[in-house]
């Protein structure tokens, strides 16, 4: 488990252990060039840098040990500024802010990246930078995040704001092909509806038991914004009410929606994860 702040954070890559602030960051980067951006990008100062050059020229860790969802996810957690689809180096000028429109990389601290064009935005780990990201921006601090990439244990994701601490169970949404390099294009037996019932099952069961292990937490499910999981949702909304759990839908553009159900009513409420009380 990588513990995170707003301090320094550490976090343990491929079996080696790092510990990095956000002021290192910012030192390491002050005389650097920024190559151009493709997709995702961190602004530290006034400059926009490309998120695994920022990552790799803060941590001295080559580019060809991590992936780009790693950097995002450390960097949204000192609390830098990540989006996607950044075409200028830097911030432009305030005649752009002014008219820029809320969907403007440059002017949504809260949006995250896109993902890259050769994989999906649903993966585990995409869906979690995305979360992360989103909960930085606005104003919480990431006390933990686990490495999903290698099936850490634990919670997902750890965030507190305003006094609450949240425990945050992140899934992804199925692929009709494997991931693994070994079966790459293979097409999966197990249809991604039923895997998604499988997937969101144990998502369930893991917000019931840190329920039970944290009764003053708030309990959640991370999904990405498929038909798929809002079925299984409103098929399991009374019970999730009942438990205290609450859903938050993650959507491809990287905002953050959460689902809570007024506690013995069953009605759903849309939120927005600014929002401190459960």
């Amino acid at each position: 488990m990588e513990s995170h702040g707003r301090g320094p954070i550490r976090f343990t890559l491929n079996g080696q252990r790092y510990e990095i602030a956000r002021e290192d960051v910012t030192a390491r980067l002050a005389d650097v060039l920024p190559d151009a951006i493709r997709e995702h990008a961190v602004r530290v100062g006034e400059t926009w840098y490309p998120v695994i050059q920022a990552f790799e020229a803060a941590t001295g860790i080559p580019r060809s040990e991590f992936m780009s969802n790693t950097a995002r996810r450390h960097l949204a957690a000192l609390g830098f500024e990540i989006s996607g689809e950044i075409e200028s180096r830097t911030l432009a000028p305030a005649s752009r802010h002014s008219s820029a429109s809320s969907s403007d990389p440059l002017t949504t601290s809260t949006a995250a990246p896109a993902a890259l064009a050769d994989e999906e935005w649903h993966t585990e780990a995409n869906v979690q930078a995305a979360l992360v990201t989103s909960l930085a921006g606005e104003g919480w601090r990431i006390l933990s995040v686990a490495n999903t990439a290698t099936k850490e244990h634990g919670i997902d994701v750890i965030a507190s704001r305003g006094g609450r601490t949240a425990g945050v169970e992140v899934k992804g949404f199925p692929s009709r092909t494997y991931a693994d390099p070994a079966r790459a294009g293979a097409v999966k037996r197990t249809s991604p509806s039923t895997q998604a019932g499988h997937w969101y099952s144990q998502a369930v069961l893991a917000a019931m038991r840190l329920r039970g292990k944290e009764p003053t937490w708030r309990s959640v499910i991370a999904l990405p914004d498929f038909p798929r999981y809002r079925d299984l949702y409103a098929e399991t909304a009374g019970s999730l009410t009942a438990a205290q759990i609450e859903v938050w839908w993650v959507s491809e553009t990287g905002t953050v929606e959460v689902m809570t159900t007024g506690l013995g009513t069953g009605t759903a409420n849309s939120d927005s994860i600014g929002v401190v009380d459960g």
